[in-house]
Formats: C-alpha cells, structure tokens, sequence
C-alpha cells in the first residue's frame, strides 16, 4: 500500500473526501467476482465507488493489484473483556478483522455479578475482576468509553445468566430463576445485544434441560434477535444436539447459528456430510446457519469428557502447574507416572488445544455455503490457539489460493456479507455506497497466517492495511503495525 498528500490546490469542482483508495480489485462481499475500481470515504463511510478521476483526498492510497474487501467479521469470539481492557485488539486487526462478536458458547461478560471467582468457561474471559458489568447497559457504556479499535456486537451468554441466579449448575434452573434470567436477557435485548448463546457441552450448563433454554429464548423474536449454541454435544450425540438446537429456534421463532461445526472425536470422523445434511434439512423449515474455523484442532478449558488417548492433547496453561504449559498431556502423564485422567485432574483448571478433528471434515463445513468463518479465538490464554492471530488469512491463503476450497470472492462473502446478513449488523458487510467504510486491503498471492501451535502470536502476511469506521487503524505494508488510530464502537442488534 503507497499513500500519497494531494496538492492543496486541486482542480476547481473536483468532488472531495477523506481517503481515495485507487485502482483496487474490489471484492464487495456479496460474493460477486472481483472489479477494479476505486472506493471514496467520507466521514466514515464509503461515499463513491467506480472510476473516481473527478474526486480528491488529503490521502490517496495507490492499490494497484491488491484486493479491497469489506472488513472480516469474526462471528466467534471470547474478546469480551479484552475490547475494554486491551483495546488495541492486534490478534484481530492485525489479520483484517474489523468487527468482533462476543458473548458466545453461554459466556459473556454482561450481565454478570460473580460471587467468587468466574465459573468454568468463564473464566475463559478474564479473572474476577474483569467481569464490572451487572447490567448490559454498562457494558455498552465500558465499549464506548474505551475505544477499541474493532467494533463489537455482543450476545447474552445463558452460563453467564445461571451464574447470575443459581446456587450451583449441577440441576434445572426453577421457575423464579428463570424469570430472573429472562428479566436480564430482556434489558440486554433492549440494548442491542444480538441474542442469545448457550454452551450446553459445558459443565455448568449441560445440566440445563431443554425446556429452560426454550423458556429464556421465548422473548428473542420480538426484538429480532438470534440463538447461537454451542452444541450439547460435537461427539457421537451430535445429530440429537442439533435437533435440540433446531427446536429452541422453532419454539422461538428466531434464527439458529451453531457455533464452530465439527465432527469431533476419532469416531465421529467422516460425519460431516450427515451431519451437513441434517442443517440443509432444517433450513427449509426455519432460518439456521454455523460458523467454523479453519483448523482441525479445538480449544478451550481442559474437559475431563474430552480426555483420550486417541488423538493429542496439548496443555496450554495450569493454574496449579504453570510449567506444563506448552507440554502434550501425554508427556506430562508419562513424567508424572500417571495415567491420563490423573494427570488432567491435578492439572486442573487449566487450558487445552485438542487435535480432534480430521481434515475432509472440516474442509467440508468449511466449504458449505451456509458456513461463516469464525476464529473461537482465546486471547486470554498464554499459548493460545494459533486461529487467534491467523484464522481469517489462513481462510484466505491455505484453503482458498493453496487448497482451492472456494474461490476467493467466496471466501471474502463467508467472512463479510454472509455473517453481517445473518446478524443483522446494519450497513456492514459490503462495499457499497452509504455503508460504513469498514474495509480491508490484502494481497492475495501472498496472504497466510503465520501463527503457528509452538509460535501461536505472529501476525499474518499480506495485510496491507485496515479501515474500521473510515479510519486507518492497521498499515502492514509499513511494518505490520497498528497506526494507534481506535475508532470501533458498539454495534446494536438491527432486527
């Protein structure tokens, strides 16, 4: 990317704005093929878009044979905490991402009043105090005070909401509970949050019957809201998991996203085109989706359910045993001279990635055309996942230009228009006249991710720069760094 002060003394009438982008292939998100053309930003938001000889800006970036796209949409975050506390947000800008959507997998930031430390998962998000916010209004109100440099859209978590309300998880939320918790969804509804997301796989949710979640979902469809789950199960109950799914968006009359779809487990390998075929199924009845990253290892909190010996399981961090971070569980088994399940208990609470998954599987979610992209990226984690700083160019680069999954526009619509469409984030999503300028310039023969499982913290390749908002808040052609200009913000649910 090359930028260039115009001369203040440009022709008479020439039509002005902020930024001129020229002579870029324009990849507008909807998944039409590539133009060349030259985009117009004025007060944030793109103004013009075609052969722009007529306009002039105080600064014109010279795009010739890079790619301008809407900017990456992460539909599948745990940031909830870290856009507050850690509002330059590098993983995410750093690889093209302009937005972020926390609060998924039942985990949320807002509403939450802890009466000791945060709960498994979430404590995924942060320690005790990072969790201020027992109303969604102040969590709305912390966003905007600091200035991220993505946006932020955020869902109500329905472990956050028990956590709230409950005495303990290991049994059904009563009915004065879940009055409670419906009264806290309603005041984040009405704030704009997106909607609501359970983890129902976890521990302290999976107690959770089916009729309290359909009870907590009853008020989403007035507001235009969304369910977005993590499954009870991604192992061999995944097909009743999704039926599950699909009946709580029934009974709510609300759009269903399944969160980071997987045929999970060495003998859930080879399911993914049942598994495909029972979200086609259900998509000619109600509105249904799913997200996925590009990798064939999960991550989250080290899951005793999870524990095998049929594939590896590396220790990210341990509470009680910090030096094992890094480590194969299986290593630690072996220097400890105990068996698996031993070894994970006297880890606990601790981090772990799990390589879980086969390649056909994911290269088959990957590709479906109900599929968004999402990176469930842990920031807080001190090896994370590489999908955290690498996700969206690993799309990009491995499976699109490498691998030939898709073709490159797309790969840009599961990252861009498909995911603000189904969110319902207004006026993002697309290069067009009028949206905001939210935009991201690459190059596509040479963007990768370069974060890797032993070096997870490296940005990607190829990003050239990044506008969030009309502001150039990322310049990676000048060394890969961001400029300090933060101007994300909050986005409201627009139903």
């Amino acid at each position: 990317m090359t930028s260039q002060e115009l001369n203040p003394h440009a022709a008479a009438g020439a039509l002005q704005c902020d930024t001129l982008i020229r002579n870029a292939f324009v990849i507008d998100g909807s998944g039409a093929e590539a133009v060349v053309a030259d985009v117009a930003i004025r007060a944030g938001r793109i103004v013009a878009i075609g052969m722009l000889d007529d306009w002039q800006a105080p600064q014109v970036v010279d795009a010739t044979g890079k790619v301008l796209s809407p900017g990456f949409i992460d539909v599948h975050t745990h940031d909830d905490t870290n856009v507050i506390r850690m509002p330059e947000m590098l993983p995410k800008l750093s690889q093209g991402v302009t937005t972020v959507i926390v609060g998924n997998c039942g985990i949320s930031a807002a509403p939450v009043t802890l009466s000791g430390e945060p709960p498994d998962p979430m404590n995924l998000l942060g320690q005790a105090g990072d969790f201020s916010y027992p109303t969604f209004a102040s969590y709305v109100a912390a966003i905007t005070a600091a200035r991220p440099a993505v946006n932020v859209a955020a869902l109500v978590g329905h472990t956050a909401l028990r956590s709230n309300h409950m005495d303990r998880f290991d049994r059904a939320a009563d009915a004065g509970e879940i009055a409670a918790m419906r009264a806290q969804l309603s005041e984040a509804l009405a704030h704009g949050a997106l909607g609501l997301s359970t983890g129902l796989a976890y521990g302290n949710a999976f107690c959770a019957p089916t009729e309290e979640v359909l009870a907590l979902a009853e008020p989403l469809a007035e507001c235009g809201a969304l369910y977005a789950t993590h499954l009870r199960s991604e192992f061999a109950d995944i097909l009743d998991a999704m039926d599950e799914a699909f009946r709580i968006g029934k009974h709510s009359r609300v759009p269903v996203v399944i969160s980071h779809l997987k045929c999970a487990g060495v003998d859930n390998w080879g399911r993914s085109e049942e598994v495909l075929a029972a979200l086609e199924l259900a998509s000619k009845h109600q509105h249904v989706g799913c997200d996925c990253y590009p990798y064939t290892a999960s991550s989250s909190t080290l899951d005793l359910k999870q524990v095998t010996d049929t594939f590896d399981i590396q220790v990210t961090w341990s509470q009680p045993h910090p030096e094992m971070g890094g480590k194969l569980l299986a290593t630690i088994a072996a220097e400890w001279q105990l068996d698996l399940m031993q070894t994970a208990r006297r880890l606990m609470p601790a981090g772990a990635v799990y390589h879980c998954m086969e390649d056909a599987d994911v290269n088959r979610i990957l590709r479906h055309p109900s599929t968004m992209i999402g990176s469930d990226g842990l920031p807080n984690d001190p090896m994370p996942h590489p999908r955290l700083w690498g996700a969206f160019p690993r799309v990009l680069g491995y499976y699109s230009r490498e691998q030939k999954l898709f073709p490159l526009a797309e790969a840009v619509h599961k990252m861009t228009g498909l995911s603000a469409q189904r969110f319902g984030l207004a006026e993002r999503g697309l290069i067009r006249e009028g949206f905001w300028a939210d935009l991201v310039l690459f190059d596509a023969l040479t963007i990768r991710d370069a974060a890797t499982f032993t070096d997870p913290m490296q940005p990607a390749h190829g990003i050239d720069g990044v506008w969030v908002n009309g502001v150039l808040s990322y310049a990676g052609a000048a060394g890969k760094a961001a400029t300090g200009q933060r101007a994300g913000r909050f986005l409201a649910r627009h139903g």
